[in-house]
């Protein structure tokens, strides 16, 4: 029962997860239509530094202080638990207050300094939802300890829906209105606002439901016992735990946060300010939303097989481990190389389909083949932290963000945007590669092994097909409505793709009949029936 109850947990935070990721990616496309080049670099540059300060107020903190909740439950000491809770609230009202205000006080500065003096109104109007969900955070992490994983997910999936809503809704209204850029941003980012409402609301009404519950079973709060932990203590404790968790997450919403915030100041020089505010639109808008798509997948399919692999490691079983560490990493550069190769090769036409023109489109291309590396660098950064090890991925983050430091001025001044891009590239393969070589060091494993020259082969091939399907396609817009041109070719090139990509791979042996069954089972569905293409190579290897 306890396992069962255990998957169906992850099975509801993972599938929350999923559609807010999926809300928050949707957001952007019909923002992009509603603002303008101004009202597009404001909401960016106020939506990447909301994340990053968001990242690090709540990252980690959850699922340090579910662990220690449990734990106290498990010994049956509910007193404490209740304290650590009660200290939790309190640290995370505290931290939304501190900085809601300093992002308040120092957005001018901040806005002024990426020379998007005009996102100040955007910044201001965000800022306020961090007071909630840094509280909102602890509520989901005690839940989480008390083995209630709905309410989190559920909160979830309503902050994103009210988001979305208020956020187009307000911007819409804005401009029936004739509201300015800046103003029509600053509506836009309060959707955050009275999305963190809703979350609270949801989290308000299962924290009753729970209180509720324990007072009929017995479990209120009836008179400590023993010795009081105290509050420094109990910080202590979270701090430990939970501080190389917010790094390693901080990742990807920094390096953002570093794009959005250097992009003018060094392109306004090369290419005027007026296309340097359109390219951190572009930037901003459409490439991260679309580069925000090959990650949700990959990541669901691979880390659900890490509490596998921490249960394996802790019994030192470490020829489970090495199976495991290799089907993780297999599944996950396996499952998102597709995606990245249709969005990458189709760019055009996704761009030109989705947003307001075709502007900026090799700039969506190359950010979204950047997140191959950043996927094998989130799943094996999350292997580690399931053997053990999270100061390992910590200390290698930190690299990466150095080497992205120094790579977007250095090629940004030389390359421009491309540049900028380049070297988030660098940070996320960097990252990755410290990671697998340091899993190497406790156990030794391949990915592919010697079925890379396979692999890279079906990739080749495929960008071939798919950017000759693009050029094609892109030749209705002569004779069509170029919407619709869009639309057909970017199916042409997603159904294509996606047909022949498990085909090559069976084809090449990049997938044999041995490993099949350890894949989950939608992987299996779709190469097994292919298998007869192996078995029809092997038939005819032995005839002659």
């Amino acid at each position: 029962m306890a396992k069962e109850s255990f998957i169906k947990g992850t099975l509801i935070l993972a599938a929350a997860a999923l559609i807010a990721r999926v809300l928050g990616v949707v957001q952007r496309v019909p923002l992009e239509h509603l603002l303008g080049v101004s009202g597009g670099a404001s909401f960016a540059l106020a939506s990447n530094v909301y994340l990053m300060l968001l990242t690090f107020a709540t990252a980690g903190i959850p699922s340090t202080l579910g662990k220690m909740v449990s734990e106290k439950y498990a010994l049956n000491r509910p007193e404490e638990a209740q304290r650590i809770y009660f200290a939790a609230i309190i640290f995370g009202l505290g931290m939304g207050i501190l900085i809601t205000a300093l992002l308040y006080i120092f957005a001018p500065y901040y806005a002024e300094m990426s020379s998007v003096p005009e996102a100040t109104l955007a910044i201001r109007a965000l800022a306020p939802a961090l007071i909630l969900f840094p509280v909102i955070a602890m509520m989901r992490g005690y839940f989480q300890g008390r083995n209630q994983m709905a309410p989190g997910g559920i909160s979830q999936i309503i902050e994103q829906i009210l988001r979305v809503v208020t956020a187009v809704g307000l911007a819409y209204v804005f401009m029936t209105w004739g509201y300015s850029e800046e103003k029509m941003a600053a509506g836009a980012s309060f959707g955050g606002v009275l999305g963190s409402i809703g979350a609270f609301l949801v989290m308000l009404y299962y924290a009753r439901k729970l209180k509720k519950a324990d007072r009929e079973a017995g479990l209120a709060r009836s008179g400590q016992q023993g010795a009081v932990t105290p509050l420094g203590q109990i910080y202590k404790d979270i701090f430990k735990l939970s501080i190389p968790i917010v790094i390693t997450s901080l990742a990807v919403s920094i390096i953002y946060f570093i794009d959005s915030s250097i992009i003018v100041p060094i392109l306004k020089g090369q290419i005027g300010e007026p296309l340097a505010k359109e390219t951190l639109k572009i930037l901003g808008m459409n490439a991260q939303s679309i580069a925000g798509i090959p990650p949700i997948l990959a990541i669901a399919l691979s880390t659900s097989i890490i509490p596998v692999i921490s249960s394996a490691f802790a019994r030192q079983e470490m020829d489970h481990v090495k199976k495991q560490i290799t089907l993780a990493l297999r599944i996950a550069l396996l499952s998102g190389m597709p995606i990245v190769l249709i969005l990458c090769t189709a760019a055009y036409s996704v761009n030109g389909l989705l947003f307001s023109s075709t502007n900026g489109s090799e700039i969506i291309s190359l950010l979204t083949f950047c997140t191959i590396f950043q996927i094998i660098m989130m799943v094996s950064g999350s292997i580690l932290f399931g053997m053990g090890r999270p100061k390992t991925p910590m200390f290698h983050v930190m690299i990466g963000i150095a080497v992205k430091l120094v790579g977007s001025f250095t090629l940004g001044y030389a390359f421009g945007i491309y540049g900028i891009v380049g070297s988030t590239m660098l940070c996320f393969a960097v990252t990755m590669v410290l990671n697998i070589r340091s899993l190497k060091q406790i156990v030794d494993f391949q990915i592919l092994g010697l079925r890379w020259t396979g692999f890279l082969t079906s990739v080749i091939v495929l960008t071939g097909i798919g950017y000759l399907i693009e050029w094609a396609g892109n030749q209705l817009t002569h004779v069509m409505h170029a919407r619709i041109a869009y639309f057909i070719s970017s199916s042409l090139v997603g159904l294509v793709l996606i047909v022949l990509y498990p085909v090559l791979l069976i084809v090449f042996r990049v997938v044999t009949q041995q490993e099949l069954s350890s894949y989950p089972r939608p992987l299996r569905k779709v190469f097994q029936p292919l298998m007869r293409l192996q078995r029809g190579q092997a038939v005819q290897s032995s005839d002659s």
